[in-house]
């Protein structure tokens, strides 16, 4: 008997979750297709009605959706509850904002009725990531679905499961055949997306396959991009009183290595003052001693749980690797705690004065520390980077935190809170290498429809005031 093409394997115990074979992204293409005129035209009441009985179906699994949310990315069920609570929430947020950013608006110019309205763009791809596998792909499926779209989702290969179990929650709400389709599969079903017959794409995953989808949609200007991607995010530490060095350092361990560092908004880059540095990363690594990693179940709950799979684990070790040959100080190393399983012990490695740093986004839990001589030179080192997803301050004034939110390049920009703490009723997004001016949570309105702007009189009205000649026919002068 051969085995299944595709496997869903439990990061914590290696056990398989899920089976399954590649999807048929033509004949995925061809329901969203055929589902699109009706569900166009479904009035939007109905279409919202469907998406609150989706968040009903939601809440009323839960605690089974946290559970499989958590066997499935390891991460502790605490973290997997907020998820799976931000999908639920995401639902009156987005009819809000479709409302506010995407509705139907009547005016009056020079006499005549002007109109606003918004028409979907048709058939819309999703590809989703592993960190969030619910609710980074639900922040584009409602707004989309609301605006009137079909979809095509395309999870990550490595969390299956938890797409099956959305749209089993969809098929509950009633949501008609056909509108909301999953194909299974890697890149290589990815690609075949993104290059079908689709109106357009709606991406969060790396820098390097955003790339890759803004040059293909480079030769297709009518089918809408929008880029969700990672960053090399700076956390600039500064003037920070000696009463509040504790709550500065549990905010740079939540910066750095919440959900095992694999949230693209996570501090990546540490940067603080020389010479005032030493009892600040004092109370950071002692505060890394104690965190809990371990498995989602577990009683105490623990802080992080492992990355994603061997690979990833493998590949960010290697990282860090590379970083120590290069002359970084190892201050905590990124070590494995099992040698079969992908956890790692958070860590933190001082690169100040190592030259040619790798601007990528290491993608778990690895904290880079820079420091600089004054404020100037923390500023150009935030902004070194390609990026431009998150960016924070901790400490200093109100006067400070304006220069440094005048200077930083980041769509999302914090003060004295985690750089990883965004919130719905905002749009989330970056610039650079971080996506392509199309931000998501609110914003996502914005993306998911396209404006229709008109002019309306319910009778004929013309006239020709200027540039008649006077009688029946006309004449030409020179």
């Amino acid at each position: 008997m051969t085995s299944p093409a595709l496997i869903s394997i439990d990061p914590c115990t290696g056990d398989r979750l899920w089976e399954g074979t590649p999807g048929d992204v033509p004949a995925a293409i061809a329901r969203a297709r055929a589902a699109l005129p009706h569900w166009a035209n479904t009035p939007l009441p109905q279409r919202i009605a469907v998406v609150q009985a989706f968040k009903a179906a939601v809440l009323a699994r839960a605690e089974a959706f946290a559970g499989l949310i958590a066997r499935e990315t390891g991460k502790p069920l605490w973290e997997t509850r907020t998820e799976v609570a931000s999908v639920a929430a995401k639902v009156d947020i987005s009819i809000i904002a479709q409302a506010e950013r995407a509705g139907s608006r009547t005016g009056e110019v020079a006499g005549v009725r002007q109109v606003l309205r918004h028409k979907p763009h048709g058939v819309l791809a999703v590809l989703g990531p592993y960190n969030f596998p619910a609710h980074l792909p639900n922040g584009h499926i409602v707004p989309a679905l609301l605006a009137g779209n079909t979809l095509v989702f395309k999870p990550s290969e490595l969390t299956p499961a938890v797409a099956d179990f959305m749209a089993t929650c969809w098929a509950t709400a009633g949501l008609p055949e056909g509108v909301l389709n999953i194909v299974h599969g890697g890149g290589e079903t990815g690609r075949a997306l993104a290059a079908a017959d689709i109106d357009g794409l709606l991406f969060t995953g790396s820098a390097g396959v955003g790339a890759a989808l803004a040059r293909q949609f480079a030769e297709t200007p009518h089918k809408i991009l929008a880029l969700e991607m990672g960053g090399n995010n700076p956390l600039i530490v500064w003037d920070v009183e000696d009463s509040a060095l504790d709550a500065a350092a549990a905010l740079i361990v939540q910066s750095g290595y919440l959900s095992a560092g694999q949230r693209c908004t996570c501090a990546r880059r540490l940067i603080v003052r020389e010479g005032a540095h030493a009892p600040l990363i004092e109370r950071v690594t002692a505060l890394m001693d104690r965190l809990i990693i371990g498995a989602p179940f577990a009683d105490p709950q623990p802080f992080m749980g492992p990355v994603i799979a061997n690979a990833a684990a493998d590949a960010l070790v290697a990282g860090a690797e590379a970083l120590v040959a290069k002359g970084a100080h190892t201050i905590r190393p990124l070590t494995r705690r099992q040698p079969d399983r992908p956890y790692l012990a958070p860590a933190l490695y001082d690169v100040t004065g190592v030259a040619s740093l790798p601007d990528t986004e290491l993608f778990g839990p690895l904290l880079q520390l820079t420091r600089v001589q004054d404020w100037d030179s923390a500023i150009a080192a935030a902004n070194a980077t390609r990026f431009g997803l998150a960016a924070g301050l901790i400490g200093g004034d109100a006067a400070l935190y304006d220069r440094f939110w005048a200077a930083s390049r980041a769509g999302v920009v914090n003060w004295n809170r985690p750089t990883n703490g965004a919130a719905s009723n905002a749009p989330f997004g970056g610039i650079g290498l971080s996506g392509n001016h199309r931000p998501s949570a609110y914003y996502a309105a914005d993306y998911a429809a396209w404006p229709v702007a008109s002019l309306e009189a319910d009778v004929p009205q013309g006239s020709i005031a200027t540039g008649l000649s006077a009688g029946l026919s006309a004449s030409i002068t020179a």
